[in-house]
């Protein structure tokens, strides 16, 4: 049956309060864990973005959970070899139990160097050198490399994983999934979109596993939930171009506020009722999906694991 996982927020959250989740998680039942790597959030109302590597040492300390990135930009703000090492260093502390989620990024975090934002087929062509990079160091050899974007000159990593670290490729439309199916060992996006799983499957990803993201808002009330999902997360509706070109939270706030209730609604099970958030996992289970993540919009975390525990969960995981 699908597997279900919990979403730590860096954009919603900091570090300490992510490490508590993880630990409350874990003891709920879930299965493994996401972790978003941004170095803004998307509004100042979600109103944090630490560094996820630090994050994920703390972790690797107090969860024995599968981790994966939600996901890692290598391409501008952080050159392949430091995201090589990184996640090298991540599979180490975390036995083995670590996967890096890559995606070709947001200019809301990318351009924060002065990186000139290029066109989305120029941002896919430097994902796939940048993950050939990435592999290629984790072999742990001596390794020197001249491609269209970048060079790695005689580097090598000294602490690596018994194994390679398994790289999940994020994609939301044809030609990113097409391009997930070719490098990726896993796929991953945010809709339970069956026929996008369904073009990974026959592009060449076979059965390699399908994961993917989801927000729920669990709350006393329906209306509290969606107050609370459409101040934070409104933007997740953005259509487009604009989640990866816009570069100031203040315009991601002020596309966001077109967003209508309705439509975070529809996105986004706000509100108690047990049997709504279950029907969403099912969506995604009967999409074609092997692992689902689901992130706590807000606070009440001690209710929403509560629920979740006693009854959501259960309906996935028996046997």
């Amino acid at each position: 049956m699908v597997s279900i996982g919990y979403f730590l927020a860096c954009e919603e959250f900091g570090p300490q309060e992510l490490v508590r989740q993880a630990r409350m998680a874990e003891e709920a039942g879930f299965q493994r864990l996401w972790i978003s790597d941004h170095f803004h959030p998307w509004t100042d109302a979600q109103g944090n973005s630490p560094f996820v590597w630090s994050v994920i040492g703390a972790l690797s300390q107090v969860t024995s959970l599968p981790v994966g990135t939600a996901v890692t930009c290598p391409t501008f703000r952080m050159h392949p070899a430091v995201v090589a090492h990184a996640a090298a260093t991540a599979a180490v502390q975390l036995e083995g139990r670590f996967t890096l989620g890559v995606g070709s990024g947001e200019a809301l975090n990318e351009h924060v160097l002065g990186h000139q934002w290029p066109p989305a087929r120029e941002r896919l062509e430097r994902l796939e050198e940048a993950v050939e990079i990435i592999r290629l160091l984790h072999r742990g050899k001596r390794t020197t490399f001249r491609g269209t974007f970048y060079r790695v000159d005689e580097a090598r990593l000294y602490t690596v994983p018994d194994e390679p670290v398994p790289i999940s490729v994020s994609a939301f439309g044809p030609k990113a999934t097409d391009l997930a199916a070719r490098i990726g060992d896993a796929f991953c996006t945010a809709s339970p979109d069956a026929e996008l799983v369904e073009r990974y499957r026959s592009a060449g990803g076979g059965k390699r596993p399908v994961q993917g993201g989801m927000k729920v808002c669990w709350a006393p009330s329906e209306h509290e939930g969606l107050d609370t999902a459409h101040r934070l997360w409104a933007n997740e509706l953005l259509p487009g171009q604009l989640p990866s070109t816009l570069t100031r939270q203040k315009d991601f706030a002020a596309a966001a506020s077109l967003v209508p209730r309705e439509a975070v609604a529809e996105q986004m099970v706000c509100g108690p009722d047990p049997a709504r958030h279950r029907a969403r996992v099912q969506q995604y289970a009967d999409a074609g999906f092997d692992e689902v993540y689901v992130q706590q919009i807000g606070g009440r975390h001690e209710e929403f694991f509560h629920v979740w525990q006693d009854e959501v969960l259960p309906a996935f995981h028996r046997g």
